[in-house]
């Protein structure tokens, strides 16, 4: 198979000095136009965005009016665009938005697991705790999918499944701010249960671009912005204001939002995918972007490690922020790779190398 089909190694792990594995990954990174302007690998390759389509998700639940309706607030939008720790703050939220909604935890259709953090874990385990549906790290998005269903008078009942009038709605919001014909956007079955769209990498990009883009451009005058750009701009501050809600303690999205300060938005995906928005700036106009930039990420084999090292490394590549706020990334860039005695046993080596697309002064 070709480097093309198959993706370019990003990343070799060392053992000593003897090479351990090969990682190979896929990046587009584009404009608020949708051109492409640098890529790595495959830009067009089919992905499944997993939790990373949450923004756009969230955006057909809240074109719903479902927000108003039942009075969730800007962390509780966030809470919708997240994968959570399951701390108990998470937990606390989605309770009260389905109590908001009239529904309770039993007409949830995700499913309890393990948590993502390990100071959550330990906690659970000390407390002999089984997780139930509420406990999700997709709880608050499928929280808001009931509020949507409940605005437009749909049944509670079966919400999660593809024919169901809400996800109808959704899948056509999806391809629609991905500027895609609907039958061009694939769909799978998600972990916590929910459809999940899969569509050419550079589309997550472009999701980003527009998140940061419509962020950028929502103070202008009342009435000379589209009520999609509104509610795109207000996804990205629900997430910026409240980056805790997307994530939680020690997790990556939480780190980078909190470090950027509103200057950019990011959100993982499942099995390694990853999209950033950034809004315009002199770093933006320097690498050729009209309006705001979005960088989307695909790791072939899964690995979060990786993927995280990959966007990190895009962050410098890209210059993106200061070198300060870089510099706080270094241990994702540069992951300690330590045994259990602490010793060092190894090292990962980035290779991606962007290539810049066409004519960006067009």
């Amino acid at each position: 198979m070709t480097a093309h089909a198959t993706g370019p190694i990003a990343a070799t792990t060392y053992r000593g000095e003897a090479i351990e594995n090969t990682h190979r990954a896929h990046v587009a990174v584009v404009d608020a136009q949708g051109r492409l302007l640098y890529q790595f690998g495959n830009p067009a390759r089919l992905t499944l965005a997993r939790s990373a389509a949450k923004p756009a998700q969230a955006l057909a639940v809240l074109e719903t009016g479902a927000l108003e309706r039942f009075g969730f607030d800007e962390a509780d939008l966030a809470l919708m665009c997240g994968s959570h720790n399951s701390e108990e703050r998470h937990i606390d939220r989605a309770r009260q938005m389905l109590a908001k909604t009239q529904a309770s935890e039993t007409d949830l259709r995700c499913g309890g697991h393990p948590p993502l953090s390990d100071d959550v874990y330990r906690a659970w385990i000390k407390r002999d705790f089984t997780p139930g549906a509420v406990c999700s790290n997709c709880s608050g998005k499928h929280a808001g999918m009931l509020a949507g269903a409940r605005a437009i008078g749909a049944a509670l009942q079966d919400y999660h499944l593809p024919e169901h009038p809400l996800q109808l709605r959704v899948k056509h919001t999806v391809a629609e701010v991905c500027d895609l014909p609907d039958e061009a956007v694939q769909w799978a079955i998600d972990g916590c249960n929910l459809p999940t769209p899969a569509f050419p990498l550079e589309r997550l990009a472009r999701l980003y671009a527009k998140l940061a883009d419509a962020a950028a451009h929502s103070t202008e005058a009342a009435g000379s912005t589209s009520s999609r750009t509104a509610a795109l701009a207000r996804i990205y501050r629900a997430m910026t204001t409240y980056p805790e809600m997307v994530a939680g303690e020690g997790r990556f999205c939480t780190a980078l939002m909190r470090c950027f300060d509103g200057a950019l938005v990011g959100k993982v995906g499942a099995e390694a995918s990853y999209g950033i928005g950034v809004r315009p700036n002199e770093q933006t106009d320097r690498l050729g972007a009209k309006g705001a930039l979005g960088i989307a990420v695909k790791v072939e084999d899964g690995n979060k490690t990786v993927l995280y090292a990959v966007v990190a490394d895009l962050l410098t590549q890209l210059e993106i922020g200061t070198v300060a706020q870089r510099a706080q990334f270094e241990s994702f860039r540069a992951p300690p790779m330590l045994n259990t005695m602490g010793v060092e046993t190894g090292r990962m080596v980035l290779s991606v190398a962007l290539e810049a697309v066409g004519d960006k002064t067009a």
